[in-house]
């Protein structure tokens, strides 16, 4: 059993990718930094020393076909894709740096939309398998500074709903993800001793769970948020 994660190498994808690993999954690893994959990829296979664990890096905003092929290469069919692979920058529609929707698109859909294309007709060929789409609260409700961002993850759930539809008939489940504030390196140094916001491993936690169902069950979305509520 094959689990592919893009954007593994630190906070949820990382989490993700460690989950699965202890539950004797085979992974499958993409990110953006070389190094800091690489460093997860040796953690994780001394921590689970008889699982297979495959990585490189790739830029999803431009190589996600390129991974997609690199992954059928290496003649493994997924049981588990998981479109992690994001980018965060605050703005709002009317003050935002110049391209900035475009390099949002590129890396928060386009990485997930062509990934998934690439490896589709081997899950279907196989009529089994599990999608899950890492979006954001930020899919279900505008607010200020998200801008960009906000119109990326929209774009993300929509594309869910849309690729939920068309595997039913291929016995391939999808599931959105949309988690709130999770503590992950994009909040530096924050103070979470009051458990203010989620930890990695609560979307980890639950994305794992949803994967685990009846072949007649699916997952279709996945809402969480801080106990406290966003921020």
């Amino acid at each position: 059993m094959y689990v592919v994660i893009t954007g593994a190498s630190k906070g949820i994808g990382k989490a993700l990718a460690k989950k699965f690993a202890a539950n004797g999954y085979n992974l499958i690893l993409c990110s953006k930094g070389e190094l800091d994959l690489y460093k997860t990829m040796q953690e994780l296979q001394t921590a689970f020393p008889a699982i297979e664990i495959k990585a490189k890096p790739f830029d999803l905003s431009i190589d996600a076909k390129a991974f997609g092929d690199w992954v059928l290469d290496n003649n493994s069919t997924p049981t588990i894709l998981i479109n992690n692979a994001g980018y965060f920058e605050p703005g709002n529609v009317y003050n935002e740096p110049e391209g900035l929707l475009e390099k949002q698109i590129e890396t928060n859909l386009y990485s997930a939309y062509h990934l998934t294309r690439k490896l589709l007709p081997k899950m279907m060929e196989a009529a089994s398998g599990h999608i899950f789409n890492i979006c954001s609260v930020a899919s279900l409700q505008a607010y200020s500074n998200g801008g960009a961002y906000s119109i990326s993850k929209f774009a993300l759930a929509g594309f869910s709903k849309n690729l939920r539809q068309e595997m039913l008939a291929h016995n391939i489940k999808v599931t959105a993800v949309y988690p709130g504030a999770v503590l992950t390196n994009s909040w530096g140094n924050f103070d979470n001793s009051k458990n203010r916001i989620m930890e990695a491993n609560d979307i980890a936690d639950m994305v794992f769970a949803a994967s685990q169902l009846s072949i007649g069950a699916c997952v279709e979305e996945i809402v969480l948020r801080p106990q406290q509520g966003d921020l």
